[in-house]
């Protein structure tokens, strides 16, 4: 697997990358770095472990359990939660750690391991990499100081973590949603449970697909990766809204009574509107990536907000916001992060807050979301070059300069070399899709050129 750790944890393929031993190696890791840099002192450790309904998740957290427990960490045990709800279980019952297991979107084979802090935070990117070496260092030979009698962890089911998580989402709601018809596909993920409890008892009629886990079937043809059957769910059913929630419930995605995808830029222009009428839209910014569509910088702009733009991925997003205070951020893909009431991207959260502001206002989503036009975009990954030499090559800056001036204000480019692939990505928006295709045609060949 290389490096373990990534942007979000630990992943792999389930049983083939993602071992048991791996999980439990990781989780003895984790207990002891965090003790020695002195998260425990002074009291018995805690940990929250939550984990998203994948079969593989069953034998991942023993592993998990098992590796805590025996390194004398207390283990609550909250059973299928979505992530954000693990999150805000570790901030909320004092925990020293939190631990789900989920991949996220991704497919079912594959399956992961995200640790959280005190507080319900993402760990530092030092302790990960202590983690990783610690693991190393003991997986080669060199013995673990293991509790024995009291000393051991011990280990109950936490039952009341969802109660406590549909109350902490009812309390933010800044009104109900009586009169709304909302259609809910929960990928058949960690939200199965949770969203419609939360949706039913906020006053919405609600009808739900994708709500049937069975361990197999997570993101299979539905949720935020697959659409199509919440377009087709919301016409059907003449639904004021959708909402769609990825495997472990961290991203939303929206539709319109019409069918239509609302994707994470126009959420976040809806929701920070609806933040600045309540005063809670600190300094007036909006945190996101440099992939957002240039129509949500333009929309912004006219509403007299501001918007802040980081590389891509939601740590990124989040470690601006913690560093400056923004109370709003997130990505295209729909990870919206609201710091007044989450440590890290709240699906649940977001559909509660925007099914609240079409209730308040009595518009259509289709109407709020019209606060900006997205503007098309055209991503070409062009393979087989050198993506080190992106931002030195000559050549390229003229050609990236040429196609800047071409498009100029209601226009974009963007080119980044991918952190993982021998390939550059070339992304352009323009008011017409035949302009944007024609100078990321141009755009393409220039970086074959430039650096094949």
């Amino acid at each position: 697997m290389g490096r373990l750790f990534g942007t979000d944890g630990v992943r792999g393929v389930a049983n083939a990358d993602l071992t048991a031993e791996l999980a439990l190696g990781l989780s003895v890791a984790a207990a002891h770095v965090l003790a020695e840099a002195g998260t425990f002192e002074g009291h018995k450790p805690v940990a929250v472990v939550g984990r998203d309904p994948r079969a593989s998740g069953e034998f991942l957290e023993a592993a998990v359990v098992a590796g805590l427990a025996s390194a004398g960490v207390d283990v609550l045990r909250v059973g299928v939660l979505p992530t954000p709800a693990v999150a805000f279980l570790t901030g909320e019952l004092g925990a020293d750690l939190g631990v789900m297991l989920s991949a996220s979107h991704n497919a079912m084979p594959d399956n992961g391991i995200k640790f959280f802090a005190r507080g319900g935070h993402k760990l530092a990117d030092d302790l990960e990499n202590r983690i990783e070496g610690v693991y190393e260092e003991h997986r080669t030979g060199a013995p673990w100081d293991r509790p024995t009698g009291a000393g051991v962890g011990r280990i109950r089911s936490y039952d009341e973590g969802f109660g406590r998580y549909v109350e902490h989402l009812l309390a933010v709601l800044p009104n109900r949603l009586d009169g709304l018809k909302v259609v809910l596909d929960e990928a058949h993920g960690a939200a199965a449970g949770v969203s419609p409890e939360v949706f039913t008892r906020a006053g919405a009629e609600i009808v739900t697909i994708g709500a049937e886990p069975d361990g197999l079937n997570i993101n299979d043809g539905c949720g935020s990766t697959h659409l199509g059957k919440l377009k087709a769910a919301v016409v059907e059913h003449g639904a004021h809204l959708g909402i769609a929630h990825d495997g472990d419930a961290d991203r939303c995605l929206a539709v319109d009574h019409a069918g239509d995808e609302v994707d994470g830029d126009q959420i976040l222009a809806v929701l920070a509107l609806a933040m600045r009428e309540r005063g809670e839209l600190r300094s007036d910014t909006v945190v996101a990536t440099v992939m957002s569509n240039l129509g949500f910088k333009l929309a912004l702009e006219r509403e007299g907000l501001k918007l802040v733009q980081t590389g891509v991925g939601d740590r990124y997003v989040l470690e601006e916001m913690k560093e400056h205070g923004y109370a709003l951020g997130g990505e295209q893909s729909g990870h919206v992060i609201i710091s007044d009431h989450a440590t890290t991207g709240d699906g649940t959260l977001t559909g509660l807050l925007l099914a609240a502001r079409v209730a308040r206002t009595g518009r259509t989503l289709r109407d709020l979301a019209g606060v900006m036009e997205r503007l098309p975009q055209v991503l070409v990954n062009v393979p087989d070059v050198d993506r080190s030499r992106v931002g030195t090559s000559a050549e390229l800056a003229t050609a990236v300069g040429e196609a800047e001036a071409e498009l100029g204000s209601t226009g974009r480019v963007l080119l980044r070399p991918s952190g993982t692939e021998p390939l550059v990505r070339v992304m352009v928006e323009a008011a017409d899709i035949e302009q944007a295709r024609a100078v990321a045609g141009r755009l393409a060949d220039a970086v074959k050129s430039a650096l094949g």
